[in-house]
């Protein structure tokens, strides 16, 4: 549409600032529209290369390159958030599930390529291509609906991590495919596998014995500057040293992120790559849409939106069976088949690579290309049949270690009562566990300096890993009333050697706790309600005494009250009940009878005697 020819410097800044607008504008539109970020900046990216036909994308795949560094930094901020006790804890799910995802989904589209008739060879590398997710729009679409740390978000962050595990191995596997007189070397392969895992080893000991003294240092300066730019260098070193053996620059990153996750400075570290995580990732996606050819959609427009149909409909069937025969549960099947139904960025450079070995002819590759992209680009709408497919809705979930567990007391539930409940226990030094199961407020108190425990209080094995069989107290401080039952009864049961105290929601709810036998139990609103009481007294005229003297009768005829409900029902011990005004009575009666003036002068006359 429009044609112009700047020259090297101005189309640099002609080019960012196209990008820039275009994001600003399809970004926010997509999102109001519930269409999601991602697909705003696919859009962004498409909008570009038609409007200005081609002028910015003569070799979009340098920027798609460049860009790449979006991902990098995403994968490091996640590995920052998933111990190596965790990543160890999920092994059977990455080298199982992730590994017969592969198998499974890259023999299944190999098929519909072997039956239009291409060689058995290109139909192999086009199904593995095709079985590669995108990592950037999984985890992404993730972090949007505050998935990531739930079931199925682990499940497939666990297949993700495979699939970059297995860039290495298919890129050899398209080598050995290749159509050429020359042979690959057995020795060579291996020397590269040797060499991807020496890379690994020198990556554990730089982050369990380098990383932490060397933030200490910079920290030591007081010049912030230098954690953002040393931050920023480790990502890129560690990427940069997996990518010369071989594997993907994701997988470094992924793996120095992991070396921070125990260290003292990760949340530092996190929040000064966030920013440019979030721009580069951007940036990313809108270079993917930048990448996509006008021409060879334009020409092979029906091929395309076919083949794109078939091949997610495959592939999220197939996952969907897996996950299921492996046990998962038909939600989070459900879930995983949706989403990872698109193809990633990664089958980019897997078809580049089968075009330059002479497995795939430059039409082909761009159709496959295009597949890939218009996949990415659907993906946002294929997440939203969820709702239609899945039974009930999903709560957030964390990975919890307990590491550190225990203490005199276990409070359950760190909500606004619970953390009043707290502060005098820390006022004096006593060591308190707080588990809550409620993922963004254990987040919310982290950010304040609390260690909040992520776990669900009413099953046994959550109470005993943090600690309540060593207990002496277990304060139960949730809102929710059939929980708070629920846990204490099992406390009762389980742990019989600490008391149980609970804040209760009413009446009823008291002397159902109190039957089951709590040790001692506070209704959420009725000290607060007294205290107000108190002081509008105050406000109308009585004497701070005065106004403590009729609380403390309330609260004194309040108890009696629950006594007798608890014996009886409900409607037991009305007359504790103030249904009306009554009639204040004197604090204390006092004699004021004035004395003789004869009496009071004899007493003046002893007193001087």
């Amino acid at each position: 549409m429009f044609d112009f020819d700047p020259n090297p410097t101005e189309r640099l800044f002609w080019t960012a600032l196209a990008l820039i607008a275009a994001a600003c504008l399809f970004a926010p539109i997509f999102r109001r529209l519930g269409l999601g970020t991602i697909l705003g900046y696919l859009a962004a990216g498409f909008a570009i290369q038609l409007v200005f036909a081609g002028s910015f994308a003569e070799h979009p795949e340098e920027l798609l390159h460049f860009a790449e560094f979006g991902v990098v930094l995403f994968m490091f901020v996640i590995g920052l958030e998933l111990k190596p006790s965790s990543l160890w804890a999920m092994r059977n799910d990455i080298f199982g599930l992730g590994l017969a995802q592969m198998l499974a989904c890259g023999a299944a589209l190999a098929v519909p390529a072997v039956v239009v008739g291409l060689p058995v060879a290109a139909a192999v590398v086009i199904g593995f291509g095709l079985a590669l997710s995108s990592t950037a729009l999984v985890m992404r679409t993730l972090d949007e609906h505050g998935q990531r740390a739930s079931h199925h978000g682990r499940k497939a962050f666990a297949i993700l991590l495979f699939q970059d595990l297995a860039i290495v191995p298919l890129l050899l596997m398209v080598a050995f495919l290749a159509p050429t007189t020359e042979t690959v070397d057995l020795m060579e392969s291996l020397g590269g596998i040797a060499a991807a895992v020496v890379a690994i080893a020198i990556l554990v000991l730089a982050g369990r014995y380098l990383l932490d003294p060397m933030f200490r240092l910079l920290a030591a300066t007081g010049m912030p500057e230098l954690m953002t730019a040393s931050a920023l260098g480790i990502v890129i070193a560690a990427a940069m040293l997996m990518n010369v053996v071989g594997m993907s620059y994701a997988m470094g990153a992924f793996l120095a992120g992991v070396m921070l996750a125990e260290s003292t400075y990760r949340h530092e570290v996190e929040a000064n790559i966030e920013p440019f995580r979030g721009l580069f990732l951007g940036l990313f996606f809108v270079a993917v849409g930048l990448s996509l050819d006008g021409q060879v959609v334009a020409e092979s427009w029906v091929v395309i939106l076919v083949a794109t149909l078939v091949a997610m409909t495959l592939k999220g069937g197939v996952i969907f069976g897996l996950a299921a025969a492996a046990g998962t549960g038909r939600d989070t099947a459900v879930r995983l088949g949706l989403g990872l139904s698109q193809h990633g960025e990664f089958g980019f450079v897997i078809f580049t690579a089968a075009l330059a070995a002479g497995l795939l002819d430059p039409a082909l590759s761009s159709v496959l290309i295009a597949v890939v992209t218009l996949s990415m680009a659907l993906a946002p709408l294929v997440a939203r049949l969820e709702p239609m497919l899945v039974r009930r809705p999903i709560g957030e979930t964390m990975d919890e270690t307990y590491d550190g567990a225990g203490g005199s007391a276990l409070v359950i539930g760190f909500g606004r009562f619970g953390q009043i409940a707290c502060q005098p226990l820390f006022a004096r030094g006593v060591r308190v566990t707080i588990l809550d199961s409620d993922a963004n407020r254990v987040r919310e108190a982290e950010r304040f300096g609390f260690r909040v425990y992520f776990g669900d209080g009413s099953r046994r094995d959550v109470l005993r890993a943090a600690g309540a069989g060593e207990a002496r107290l277990v304060a139960v401080c949730i809102d929710d009333a059939p929980t708070a039952t629920e846990i204490v009864a099992l406390v009762k049961a389980e742990f019989p050697r600490a008391q149980v105290m609970a804040r209760t929601y009413d009446r009823r709810h008291a002397i159902e706790l109190r039957q089951i036998g709590v040790d001692w139990e506070i209704r959420e609103t009725v000290e607060s309600a007294l205290a107000m009481g108190g002081q509008v007294l105050e406000a109308l005229g009585e004497t701070a005494e005065e106004a403590a003297h009729t609380v403390a009768g309330v609260r004194a005829r309040d108890l009696e009250r629950l006594h007798q409900q608890e014996e009886g029902d409900l409607y037991s011990g009305l007359d504790r009940l103030h249904v009306g005004p009554v009639r204040p009575e004197p604090l204390e009666v006092v004699e004021t009878q004035e004395p003789e003036p004869e009496a009071e002068a004899e007493a003046e006359a002893a007193r001087r005697s």
